[in-house]
């Protein structure tokens, strides 16, 4: 060991060397000493953080994560608020969407629809605003939950653009419209008004009204009430899997009481009439349930009550408590039902909280739910998909965490993928527009149900390679493309299509990570006639409906593009699968009887001519009449070849069923085949 002087001495001498080396003149590699930072220093620098500073910085997480998904979100947002609207209102919705690219990947979109309107004060803070609505304390059924959606489109414009959000809301015919240019302050989630002096412009009613809006620029389609916002951002639009066109078809399938006008960026306009005139039952609001509420939510509900006894707060606080189940939980925590709420320390709180979980109470109200119901599942399923059998199955409310929910499913069978129906128009624009690599990854991502054997199938067909780049295709290559999808059996290599919704809202993304398609997975369709590799959908030309309503849906994040793995939820959609699935095994057996009697019927009619010709010699009979006679037998012996079937499985007379559950068209022609035999053995010649 050294002296203290001689340590010092080293320790100069190794600081040396680390400057030395550290200015890339020293021999050494050693980096300079660290700077230390005091406490003081680091509590200097941290801050608040805004939620919409947040999300402007992880924007990803509410669906802005590309320019293709960012102007889906846009649209999703705006069309769900509208229908919110609308139905809160008891006014049948009628919405306006239209997109118009505006500059190369820069795009306008404006939505309207005929609600109530929005009052002036509130229109900067719902569109200017993040989490700010009227959703998130509610227990009762609406698109929208957390008061993000709208007012995130926005700000996402105005990040990429710079463009405020413009609003029109009129409250009636007579009122005049109230008119906002709102951009948001995302450093303190404050919206920030431009115009009219910071309060926003007032435009009369009538023709001054109209006068005033077309000297500014400023489109309205005349509604005595409504909203419309108009959003300009960055964007991508592209048609097939995931577009703003296919979220518009599944909304039209699942609210068939809504009028939807559309009109795309290359100016083609559609409308998807409504179904119905009739809107849906109003979901009722509740109070949360005890079975959903945890210990920590339990006690700061008991401080803020106003309640004066603990009885009353549980009666007043929590649905389905009854005063004898209210008594019946203090009796078991050991609480007097006339303690003060705010009195009650951690340790009753938590006696309070098992007394809760263990006396037994009814499950929540399940008028707070609307579902779409089986009808009207069954009339959208067989204008998007043209089957040969449909069935829908509704189950029972059930409860995931105190929050009621109903699981609904609709199930097509037959007819061939959508990627056949696609015109050669069409065609060209997605294969110019496709980010794909290859022509084979463009046909499994652009169409649903479209499996990689299909893919193989069509590519072969249209004597095309795989690997090639599908926006370089030649216009003769479009054309063999066109007529191998429009022609080629695809039945045995299509793979079922899951159609996801939540609360009527179609779900586009994620769809591994989602309750929905893992449950769908998980089954076995095998035991209901469908052919399935483990750990798969099954293949053939199915589509199943899947639609999840509840007070409150568990998304995996705050784009709302899948639902969490409750176990509970799993468990109703598993059962919701399994009955309709049963319908369909009772189907395809009967199916299978009929071809087969069918089958034997031909048998036998392709032979009776030489039977009636060789009973004719050896014993002089009357041939046509024993010929009658022996098709006769024939018909009777194969009788189940002519019947159809109904939704257990039973025959009916008629070609077409429609009822709650399931619709049953052209099931069979082995009847009018049959027919078409017959007069060609009476006439076939003997041997």
């Amino acid at each position: 060991m050294g002296t203290n002087k001689e340590i010092a001495t080293q320790v100069e001498d190794g600081a040396r060397l680390v400057a030395s080396s550290s200015d890339g003149k020293g021999p050494g590699t050693a980096l300079a000493p660290r700077r230390r930072v005091t406490a003081q220093t680091l509590a200097a620098a941290q801050r608040d953080i805004s939620v919409s500073e947040f999300f402007a910085k992880n924007r990803h997480l509410l669906g802005f994560d590309n320019p293709r998904k960012a102007l889906l979100t846009t649209v999703k947002e705006a069309v769900d608020n509208a229908l919110d609207a609308c139905e809160e209102a008891g006014i049948l919705p009628e919405v306006w969407v239209e997109i118009e690219e505006v500059a190369p990947n820069r795009y306008r979109v404006a939505v309207q629809d005929n609600g109530p309107g929005i009052l002036k004060k509130q229109i900067p803070l719902i569109f200017g605003k993040l989490l700010y609505g009227s959703k998130f304390h509610r227990l009762r059924m609406s698109r929208g939950q957390q008061g993000i959606g709208i007012s995130a489109a926005g700000m996402y414009g105005l990040l990429t653009t710079g463009k405020p959000v413009s609003i029109i809301s009129k409250t009636g015919p007579d009122n005049p419209a109230h008119y906002y240019e709102v951009q948001i302050d995302t450093k303190r989630n404050v919206p920030q008004i431009l115009n009219g002096k910071g309060e926003g412009v007032d435009i009369p009613p009538g023709e001054a009204g109209v006068r005033w809006m077309q000297r500014h620029g400023i489109r309205w389609i005349d509604v005595p009430h409504g909203t419309r916002v108009t959003i300009e951002l960055e964007a991508r639009y592209q048609r097939g899997r995931g577009s703003v066109d296919e979220y518009l078809e599944m909304t039209a399938l699942a609210n068939p009481h809504v009028t939807l006008h559309y009109r795309d960026p290359e100016g083609n306009e559609k409308t998807y009439p409504r179904a119905t005139e009739e809107l849906p039952p109003e979901p009722k609001e509740i109070k949360p349930h005890p079975y959903g509420v945890e210990l920590g939510a339990l006690v700061s509900m008991l401080q803020e009550t106003n309640a004066p006894t603990v009885h009353q707060f549980l009666i007043g606080a929590f649905s389905r408590v009854t005063p004898s189940i209210a008594k019946r939980i203090c009796e078991t925590a050991g609480i007097s039902p006339r303690s003060s709420p705010k009195r009650i320390g951690p340790e009753e709180a938590e006696a309070l909280y098992r007394a809760i979980q263990e006396t037994k109470i009814p499950p929540p109200a399940s008028d707070c739910v609307v579902p779409i119901g089986e009808k009207l599942i069954l009339e959208g399923l067989r204008q998007l998909v043209k089957a040969e059998f449909y069935a829908a199955a509704t189950r029972p409310p059930a409860v995931y965490r105190g929050n009621p929910f109903v699981i609904e499913v609709g199930l097509a069978y037959g007819g061939g993928p959508t990627v056949q129906r696609i015109t050669r128009e069409a065609l060209a624009e997605l294969l110019a527009e496709s980010d794909a690599r290859t022509l084979r990854q463009f046909l499994i991502t652009q169409f649903d149900g479209l499996g990689p054997v299909g893919a193989d199938k069509i590519i072969q067909e249209a004597k095309l390679k795989r690997r090639m780049n599908p926006a370089k295709l030649s216009t003769a290559e479009i054309d063999r493309l066109h007529h191998a999808l429009s022609t080629v059996n695809l039945q045995e290599g299509q793979t079922m299509t899951v159609l996801r919704f939540a609360n009527r809202v179609p779900l586009q993304f994620q769809a591994g990570a989602c309750a929905i398609t893992q449950t769908t997975t998980q089954m076995n369709w095998r035991a209901y006639g469908l052919a399935q590799s483990k750990g798969s959908l099954p293949t053939g030309p199915v589509t199943v409906m899947v639609h999840m309503a509840s007070v409150w849906v568990p998304f995996t994040s705050e784009s709302k593009e899948a639902i969490a793995a409750y176990p509970e939820i799993q468990r109703e959609i598993r059962l919701a699968l399994q009955a309709v699935g049963r319908k369909l095994k009772m189907y395809l057996l009967r199916r299978q009887r009929v071809q087969h009697e069918g089958q034997r019927r031909s048998l036998f009619l392709r032979y009776l001519g030489e039977v009636a010709d060789a009973v004719t010699a050896i014993r002089p009979v009357d041939r046509e009449r024993l010929l009658e006679r022996l098709v006769a037998i024939a018909r009777k012996k194969t009788a189940e070849a002519d019947m159809k079937l109904d939704e257990h499985g039973r025959f009916v007379e008629d070609s077409e069923l429609l009822d709650g559950s399931v619709i049953i068209v052209d099931e069979r022609q082995q009847g009018e085949e049959a027919a078409a035999v017959t007069p060609q053995v009476q006439e076939a010649p003997a041997r």
